[in-house]
């Protein structure tokens, strides 16, 4: 397990990447395994990687309650993805088994039978290869700004509300109340959505059906 030097930009992608569908380094809430990791980054990650960039700071908001954050701080080579991909001279990746692979072998003009098969085969199971590879899809993390109508609204009802939204591709994320005034607290609450499966105008559309809590949704930040 590991990310690899945080500090560099290898590092930071390989995080980006793990936090692509997650929310957290473990689990579903902030806990030490993000303080540790938090602590191993030198700074704000680039607007580039999204999903550390977004990760970095919802992290950063609880700055002063990191010591009361549940967990056990392990080191940094506990947390993070299986394999970290080696990209020294020496390590082999699976690009270049699929792209590299020599597919023809020699060019001698007297090519015997028996070569021609197996080249002919290697092609075959090539194509079947590549043919297999699932389709990349492109995941999006939205932060919400949902506004009630007063501060006598029930927030815990209104975040029950909108959890309940379930659609293919929509993953709901953390949640916190942010101040705005006159005691008025908005809902800033997190998501992942699959792109062609989940728009913000659906989410806008079932969210603001609860009118008797929300007054408004807002996309605070989407990467």
């Amino acid at each position: 397990m590991g990310f690899g030097d945080l500090k560099s930009p290898a590092g930071l992608q390989v995080l980006n990447d793990y936090l692509a569908d997650k929310s957290y380094i473990e689990g579903y809430v902030p806990s030490q395994a993000d303080v540790a990791v938090f602590e191993a980054v030198s700074g704000l990650p680039p607007a580039d990687l999204c999903y550390a960039l977004r990760w970095y700071s919802h992290i950063k908001s609880y700055e002063k309650e990191k010591a009361s954050l549940p967990g056990v701080k392990k080191t940094l080579g506990k947390y993070g993805p299986a394999n970290v991909e080696d990209t020294t001279e020496g390590g082999a990746t699976d690009s270049k088994d699929d792209d590299d692979i020599d597919l023809f072998g020699s060019e001698d003009e007297e090519e015997s039978e028996e070569a021609k098969r197996l080249r002919e085969e290697h092609l075959a199971q090539y194509e079947s290869k590549k043919a297999k590879k699932p389709a990349l899809v492109a995941k999006f993390s939205i932060l919400l700004d949902v506004k009630p109508w007063d501060d006598e609204t029930d927030m815990a009802k209104l975040e029950e509300c909108i959890r309940s939204i379930q659609a293919d591709g929509l993953v709901w994320g953390s949640s916190k109340l942010v101040p705005v005034g006159y005691g008025i607290k908005k809902l800033q609450i997190q998501c992942v959505v699959e792109d062609d499966e989940v728009g913000t105008d659906m989410l806008e559309e079932q969210i603001t059906a609860f009118n008797e809590y929300v007054q408004s949704m807002d996309v605070a930040v989407s990467c």
